[in-house]
């Protein structure tokens, strides 16, 4: 019975990635609601493959939560997925300086605006991949630890 109910990992491990986990889907209800507040109903390239990202982003975080029920078995996915994650925040990063200077370039100085509110969506998507990112990293932290 003892077996049956022990985890792989310690409970603080548990309540870091929970924590991490809620960060991102906060983050996830933070962007959405910049999205209705402003009435936001176009959107750039940038924006839209960044929403992509974090689609994939959360598709692997689904995929790895079960593996990690045996770390050691799954270890090198687990690394597989975590290197992605990492990846796709890096991705993320390039689409938004790129899509910000756009966005500058064509609203900047003629409808601040416009500009405004397309900077502060770019801000929450790369906030989200940022929080996935971290659960990305905590994930490896519990793979070195008890792989």
């Amino acid at each position: 019975m003892r077996r049956t109910f022990l985890t792989p990992f310690d409970r603080s491990a548990i309540t870091a990635m929970i924590s991490r986990m809620d960060d991102a889907i906060d983050q996830m209800q933070k962007t959405s609601g910049a999205v209705e507040l402003y009435s936001i109903t176009e959107f750039d390239p940038e924006m839209l493959s960044m929403a992509d990202l974090i689609v994939e982003g959360t598709a692997l975080t689904t995929e790895a939560m079960p593996l990690l029920r045996n770390i050691s078995a799954n270890a090198p996915r687990l690394h597989q997925l975590t290197a992605r994650l990492v990846e796709l925040e890096g991705d993320a990063d390039k689409l938004n300086f790129t899509g910000l200077k756009k966005l500058y370039e064509t609203h900047g100085k003629t409808d601040p605006t416009r500009f405004f509110i397309g900077n502060e969506l770019y801000r929450h998507l790369e906030k989200v991949c940022d929080k996935l990112e971290d659960v990305a990293n905590q994930i490896d932290g519990l793979v070195i630890d008890h792989a």
